[in-house]
């Protein structure tokens, strides 16, 4: 694995990125265990008897204020999940959090401060920390001469636990402020920091892990030239000189990828235990992040699919990115009712634009103790987290992510779209999980990835610059000595349903995935110390034997019409194969066999047979491949890190169950909240 220790692994490029790890000093004094209440012995089963001060303090400042039945509820349920009463009641919208922070304020003697008029000056926090002190919501102030903290409860420091300190240390100099005050704060003040941190912190620290090309103009033209001239001789040269050779190469190739897909979807799959409902009170908070570019049209139906999913909304932290331009999506979110587990940031403007980026300054923010990837479009089965903290469970604390399956809800518009179906339902339902059992690395989805955030920071979270980093990851994480694991769970995905839409997406994946291979081949030999055979096989067989398989497909069938054709007709001599063309005939038929195999297979898991008759179009699906992997090997050339955009919301889906649970009831972890109350 990645020794994170030797010089040559950990290349920095200046001291801040060397300590883009470090937890602050003053940290340790606020990051306490994480809150939880347990029942007394007169408190269980007694729902009626009232919560005293000791057990929340937290709600000494709002006695007299609301009513005695609706704290004691609201200290239940904080009881019951785990965390803070006074989030319960934010959350219900009985009162908001700066009507809270008042009434605290007060009662604990603590001076609120409007972090608006507090210069950067005034914070002593090195730049390369203020990530940290975001999550923590504290942050140290040196004002006169005098050192203070300003603390912004949160459920990571709730209200709760800000009580007993001051009730411990009544004299300590604290400030206080709301979390949304504190990030925006952060956010001015250490946007450049966090945002060259999400776009070059991989780059600078393991450099030969990323797939950044540099930044001066003349090394890029340097690198496109030396590209061209590796891909044109490579696709040209090669050929002229050992036609036999190479043909007969690609026929192998294309038979090992073929063959480990119909290998790993047809191992048998154990299916998991059967495990108990977890206590809400043991669940971890969840950071869920979608990073979102012209979306004004779904992210109203993103937030209900999110909201729609079993879990406490006390303990979800849903962050949205949004581009610095995307005007009408953020314009969309304004539109909606604010919610207090869900924030909006706005991604830095360097680096790339693309979603790896938005993704590793979401991290910078997060909360949780695991966090889910989500895409504009996606529909998660209500309970997914749930059923990846089991997997998490199931598979041990060496496994960093978690992988759930993706399908198609828009059947009915295009052959594409149930193509679709079927490559996702053989992929992710039989092939992921074949590869789980088998111990190989996973190139994970795009979306619906479950990390634990420990890991995802130690590894450094995304490459920014790696169009395909989902699959790019999940190598990282089997070189750093972490697994990732497939589970049974579904997110509903739209399909695309015309070329001009699907040929784009297809192409930033092949693009991908060549950087993927490119990145992870530089050194071949410390690459199979790291990951063994098996990594090695996952690695060139299926990343790369996607794109060569789909860029070999036209030459492998012009072969073998080419020899049919001697069959019937005299052919001149330099038409005439040099070598028989069994080889490549078993080449065709090792990959239908496997794509039919496979894709019915799924198709059958998800009980959808009625559309296997598509599979009779797998040689025309593999044209279109092969025109998106040539497209995908001009841009690597021109435009490596070019994100093409694929529009969603422009079909018309069908009803998801976490969409039908969403329009029915709330939540099954939320119970029917109070009306809204002044203060």
């Amino acid at each position: 694995m990645v020794d994170r220790d030797r010089p040559e692994d950990d290349q920095v490029a200046d001291g801040a990125a060397a300590r883009w790890v470090e937890r602050p000093r003053f940290l340790r004094y606020w990051m306490p265990a994480p809150p939880t209440v347990g029942k007394s012995e007169h408190q269980r089963g007694d729902c009626g008897r009232r919560i005293d001060d000791d057990a929340a303090p937290e709600l000494a400042c709002l006695r007299g204020v609301l009513a005695a039945g609706l704290l004691n509820a609201a200290a239940r349920r904080a009881e019951d999940l785990g965390i803070s009463a006074e989030r319960v009641l934010i959350q219900w919208g009985v009162i908001d959090e700066d009507a809270y922070l008042s009434r605290l304020a007060g009662h604990l003697g603590i001076p609120l401060i409007d972090l608006t008029l507090i210069p950067r000056a005034d914070c002593p926090l090195p730049d390369h920390q203020i990530a940290a002190a975001a999550r923590a919501g504290v942050i140290p102030l040196r004002q006169h001469g005098e050192l203070s903290h300003v603390v912004a409860p949160t459920v990571r420091f709730p209200a709760r636990a800000l009580c007993r300190r001051r009730a411990k240390w009544p004299t300590a100099p604290l400030r206080l402020t709301s979390a949304a005050a504190l990030q925006h704060f952060l956010e001015q003040h250490g946007r450049v920091a966090i945002g060259r941190s999400a776009a070059f912190g991989l780059r600078r620290r393991w450099p030969m892990l990323s797939a950044s090309t540099g930044e001066r103009s003349a090394t890029l033209w340097r690198q496109r030239l030396l590209r061209c001239a590796l891909v044109t001789g490579g696709l040209a040269g090669v050929p002229w000189f050992a036609p036999a050779a190479t043909a007969t190469l690609l026929a192998l190739w294309f038979i090992g990828f073929a063959g480990l897909r119909l290998i790993a979807g047809l191992w048998p799959i154990r299916p998991p235990r059967r495990r108990l409902r977890r206590l809400d009170e043991t669940l971890p908070v969840y950071t869920l992040v979608a990073a979102l570019y012209r979306e004004a049209g779904t992210v109203a139906d993103l937030v209900a699919a999110l909201e729609a999913l079993d879990y406490p909304h006390e303990k979800l932290d849903i962050i949205l990115v949004l581009e610095p331009n995307d005007l009408a999506t953020r314009a969309a979110l304004a539109r909606l009712k604010p919610r207090p587990h869900l924030r909006v940031l706005i991604a830095p403007p360097f680096g790339p634009q693309t979603k790896p980026k938005a993704l590793n300054y979401a991290l910078a923010f997060a909360r949780g103790e695991i966090l889910a990837v989500y895409d504009a479009e996606d529909r998660p089965e209500p309970g997914q987290l749930r059923a990846a903290l089991d997997a998490f469970d199931q598979h041990g604390p060496a496994t960093g992510c978690v992988q759930a399956s993706l399908s198609i809800d828009n059947l009915t518009h295009s052959w594409l779209s149930r193509t679709f179906l079927a490559e996702y339902a053989g992929q992710f339902d039989l092939v992921l999980r074949g590869m789980t059992a088998l111990r190989m690395p996973l190139p994970l989805g795009g979306t619906s990835n479950h990390f634990r955030v420990s890991v995802l920071r130690a590894v450094g979270g995304w490459d920014p610059f790696n169009v395909t980093e989902d699959a790019d990851l999940g190598f990282r994480l089997a070189r750093f000595g972490y697994g990732a694991a497939a589970f049974a769970s579904t997110t509903f995905e739209e399909a695309p349903i015309t070329l001009r839409n699907w040929l784009p997406q297809r192409t930033r994946w092949m693009k991908g995935f060549i950087q993927t291979w490119l990145v992870h081949m530089r050194h071949p030999l410390r690459l199979w110390r790291e990951i063994g055979g098996r990594g090695i096989a996952t690695l060139n067989l299926l990343v790369a034997g996607n794109v060569v398989t789909a860029l070999a497909y036209p030459v492998l069938l012009g072969i073998v019409a080419i020899a049919a054709a001697g069959q019937v007709v005299p052919l001149p001599d330099w038409l005439q194969p040099e070598r028989p063309a069994a080889l490549h005939h078993l080449a065709f038929l090792t990959g239908y066999v496997a794509t039919i195999v496979v894709g019915l297979a799924g198709l059958a898991r998800r009980r959808r047979l009625r559309l296997a008759p598509v599979l009779l179009l797998t040689p025309l699906y593999w044209l279109c491949l092969s025109a998106a992997a040539w497209r995908a090997v001009w841009q690597f050339v021109w435009s490596p890190h070019y994100w093409e955009k694929t529009t969603h919301g422009v079909a018309r889906r069908a009803q998801s169950p976490g969409s039908r649970q969403a329009s029915a009831t709330d939540s099954a972890s939320d119970r029917r909240r109070p009306r809204r109350t002044s203060v």
